[in-house]
């Protein structure tokens, strides 16, 4: 008797995942674009003392002004200029990507585009519009343009 064709196999079927199973498990773009734009927000949130420092170190004079961009180069306390460069970074990718992220939801809801085929490519634009636009921005963070 011959086996059976890989096409025609039963594929597995996940209904409550354990964690050892969460390697195996692939999930559609929609669901990263999700699960990331969650990660985003929260990550806004818990770094939002820090962008009032930022804000406020750099709109009160030009002394702080200098103070704040001095930061970037020499670091505060134990913290090295290219740590808060990293951590900069971290906040442009989380604003990027809930903003667009945010925007496909808009879009989406406004439009009643709810295909699996539109979902797709609209996580895949997602996806790759927040690499791209962080890549650029952390370029001109880190100086190379």
């Amino acid at each position: 008797m011959a086996s059976p064709s890989p096409s025609s196999r039963a594929r597995p079927v996940y209904r409550n995942i354990h964690v050892t199973q969460i390697v195996k498990y692939r999930l559609p773009p929609a669901g990263i674009v999700s699960i990331l734009h969650r990660i985003s927000g929260a990550l806004m949130f818990v770094l939002l003392p820090f962008v009032i420092w930022m804000f406020d170190a750099s709109v009160s004079s030009q002394a702080s002004y200098d103070a704040f961009t001095s930061a970037f180069v020499v670091g505060i306390g134990p913290f090295a200029g290219w740590f808060l460069k990293l951590v900069v970074l971290a906040l442009i990718w989380a604003y990027l990507h809930h903003f667009i992220a945010g925007v496909r939801h808009l879009w989406m809801d406004m439009t009643h585009s709810v295909s699996k085929a539109q979902g797709h490519s609209s996580a895949l634009f997602t996806l790759a519009a927040s690499i791209v636009l962080t890549l650029l921005l952390g370029a001109k963070l880190f100086g190379i343009y």
